[in-house]
């Protein structure tokens, strides 16, 4: 073997490490956080959102560079589910309690739907590992992707730092948006928590998930995407605080609502139609 050869086969290698290591950076920056600092919407939450969505970048380079470089291997796919285990999995979970620390759930409460969105984390990247063939095109995916799931959580400190810049005593907006973003902050810190349980329960569910990346890059996009394109834009120039939650919470909760809507109506329409 060469040594560019070489140099490809160890590049999804060092792409899953560094999503590893997002993770371990987001662990330490939310450790950094103080009880009276949450909010305000503290810089060390930001931080830690930013490395998960860091991780959440390696992991989406590592497959396409393994393929690539034609090295995909049980290896590689072991790897990449134990490093996602620390960025989509703990880390999400230890941002989701420190990030809550003045909300009015009880901390024993707290600590259990950690605990619950850490076990749901590791079951679907067991799940996936065990049921995804290398041939597989991850077009679709059965349960909300953990990497999702993390995405979800982490867009919350994002919003929570937005809305802090608005309530700061020199910030230039309208009074209404003043009040707005101060209802909004103490909103979020009770909502996350519900929010993570939800979440935890749909990784493990079967309902099934597009691959937005694969959509995106692939040129298969529809005259549908590109309407959620348009959509996605004009939310983000709407409410540019909230932005991100509102798209990370719309992948996720899409989904099963579309699902419950069908198996709702599904029923009434068998009922309709003649018998032959």
């Amino acid at each position: 073997m060469s040594k560019r050869e070489r140099a490809f086969a160890v590049l999804p290698t060092l792409l899953t490490l560094g999503n590893a290591l997002c993770g371990f950076a987001a662990i330490t920056y939310a450790a950094r956080l103080g009880i009276e600092e949450v909010q305000a919407g503290d810089s060390h939450l930001l931080f830690a959102s930013m490395c998960i969505f860091g991780g959440m970048l390696f992991d989406a380079l590592d497959g396409r560079a393994a393929r690539w470089a034609n090295q995909s291997s049980e290896f590689g796919a072991q790897l990449d589910s134990l490093c996602d285990v620390v960025t989509f999995g703990v880390a999400p979970a230890f941002l989701m309690r420190q990030f809550s620390l003045q909300s009015m759930i009880h901390p024993r409460i707290m600590w259990v739907i950690a605990g619950l969105y850490v076990a749901c984390a590791i079951l679907r990247l067991a799940r996936f590992t065990v049921e995804t063939d290398e041939e597989d095109s991850h077009d679709v995916f059965s349960g909300l992707p953990s990497p999702a799931a993390a995405g979800v959580i982490a867009s919350f400190p994002v919003a929570m730092y937005g809305l802090g810049n608005l309530t700061a005593p020199n910030a230039k907006v309208s009074e209404f948006a003043q009040r707005l973003a101060a209802w909004l902050e103490p909103a979020l810190l009770e909502v996350l928590p519900l929010i993570t349980l939800a979440v935890a329960c749909l990784m493990v569910s079967r309902i099934r998930y597009s691959h937005v990346f694969n959509q995106l890059f692939s040129g298969k996009r529809s005259r549908g995407h590109l309407i959620q394109i348009v959509f996605t834009g004009a939310v983000v120039f709407s409410v540019r605080e909230m932005a991100v939650p509102l798209i990370f919470c719309y992948f996720a909760f899409a989904s099963p609502c579309r699902a419950l809507w069908q198996s709702v109506m599904t029923p009434k329409t068998q009922e309709q139609s003649p018998a032959p």
